[in-house]
């Protein structure tokens, strides 16, 4: 573009920071449009410590829980909310209340339940873990409480309110057939295949094709997943019923082509492990296992670990030792390391460590390089140590946006600013004039949000 982004300011045009900017805008739209209920930490605590009858569900995904929860709260992702809360809502007075780490899941989870039609009442917790945090309570941290999965009366109740869901918002399913035709004309008209289960679901067996966008994920990130503007997206799982819950609202976000598998994943042959994407001209070089590795570093052998992951990745859990740097700041810092016998790369997925090991032997043609079989996670599963922190560093730490509560410096400041910025979206959003956010019962669009 010519000018770059300094022209598109100079000629009035909105310029937006932060992440997910689309979706968080469209989380506060949804809120003033349906006034969706919400409830303070504080009346939240007063609550919990008169033993009032309350749910708190955490529509996070599952590593987010397990770093920081609310006490008592009950890890239900997103889009799993109206699959599995039909079990935990045996009694219809008890309060359920959804929380996020900030205001978007809490939501658009709340007003999910809501469409759903569950008897309950429900409530939006205002902040979420940052708002909790700011009136002065404390978190949870380590836990593996979870809903789950359905028993066959919740699944026939969460069916019901799926296909009600998909009467109100208009939601378009497509057969097998039809998913197969499109996939041919790929060349023409951009795809996106999504998954939407959770991922060791999603592992366990998925079309070949798909990406896993779990845990209404897609809603909360939506340009995390799909890169294309008015593509086509197919959205899948199992029952229908996590797919219809997450192109209802992708229905209200604008997108014009989202349709659901009728039937779900079926009996068409599953494809399993992760998504991979393609890489072209992408080689493989030599791996090594982590025992073999630990073995490595047993008998002092002058080897270097270089880990590839993104900082907050690496500052949470790393190998003992391990620099962590970037791929692209590796050619001037790897001196820091020098000199050693061999090196080994490791990443979160593998693939970015495999891609640098080709950017360090143009510089280091002789130096023996492998990569951590099965990456980082590998080295975990096979119960050897890690250490946390950003001792080990080889370049500038750039690398990735920190959310509010990874900040080192202020970060209850950081949390303040953070939700002032998610409540003014809304209104940059309305001002720029390109979000195609709508109600499809009252066409109330973005242009019609009260202040």
């Amino acid at each position: 573009m010519e000018g770059e982004i300094h022209a598109w300011r100079a000629a009035g045009f909105e310029l937006f920071s932060g992440v997910n900017v689309l979706s968080k805008a469209f989380g506060e739209f949804v809120e003033a449009a349906y006034d969706t209920p919400r409830i303070t930490a504080q009346e939240l605590k007063a609550k919990v410590d008169s033993s009032q009858k309350v749910i708190i569900l955490d529509s996070r995904p599952e590593d987010e829980y397990h770093r920081m929860c609310i006490p008592g709260g009950i890890d239900t992702p997103g889009s799993e909310l109206a699959y599995r809360v039909h079990d935990l809502t045996l009694d219809p007075e008890a309060l359920v209340v959804v929380n996020c780490a900030g205001r978007t899941r809490s939501i658009i989870g709340a007003q999910s339940l809501i469409n759903a039609g569950i008897p309950n009442p429900v409530a939006a917790l205002k902040g979420g873990t940052m708002g909790w945090q700011l009136a002065g309570f404390q978190l949870k941290h380590g836990q593996d409480r979870h809903a789950p999965p359905p028993s066959l009366a919740a699944l026939s109740k969460a069916k019901a309110c799926a296909a009600r869901v998909a009467d109100r918002f208009r939601v378009k399913k497509i057969g097998a057939d039809t998913l197969k035709a499109w996939m041919t004309e790929t060349d023409t008209r951009t795809l996106f295949l999504v998954d939407v289960r959770l991922p060791g679901e999603f592992e366990a067996g998925h079309l070949k094709g798909a990406r896993n966008a779990p845990g209404g994920q897609l809603v909360q990130a939506t340009d995390e997943y799909v890169a294309v503007r008015n593509a086509r997206l197919v959205l899948v799982d199992d029952t229908e019923v996590r797919a219809v819950m997450t192109a209802s609202w992708l229905v209200q976000m604008g997108w014009r082509d989202v349709y659901v598998l009728s039937g779900g994943i079926g009996d068409e042959p599953l494809v399993r492990g992760p998504h991979t994407p393609e890489i072209f001209e992408f080689e493989k070089t030599d791996s090594i296992t982590p025992l073999e590795l630990k073995e490595m570093l047993d008998s002092g052998e002058s080897v270097a670990i270089v880990d590839l992951s993104t900082s907050t990745q690496y500052q949470h859990r790393h190998i003992p030792g391990a620099w962590w740097g970037t791929r692209s700041g590796l050619e001037s810092g790897l001196e820091s390391v020098l000199p050693v016998d061999s090196l080994v790369l490791t990443s979160q997925d593998m693939i970015m460590a495999h891609l640098a090991a080709e950017d360090i032997r143009a510089v280091l043609p002789d130096m023996p390089i492998r990569v951590l079989e099965g990456g980082t996670e590998s080295w975990v599963k096979a119960g050897l140590p890690t250490e946390e922190g950003l001792e080990h560093v080889l370049c500038e730490v750039d690398d990735v946006w920190y959310k509010p509560y990874e900040h080192k410096d202020a970060p209850r400041e950081a949390m303040r600013d953070y939700l002032t910025w998610e409540v003014a979206l809304v209104d940059q959003i309305k001002r720029d004039g390109d979000a195609g956010f709508r109600l499809p019962e009252t066409g109330q669009s973005l242009s019609d949000k009260k202040a």
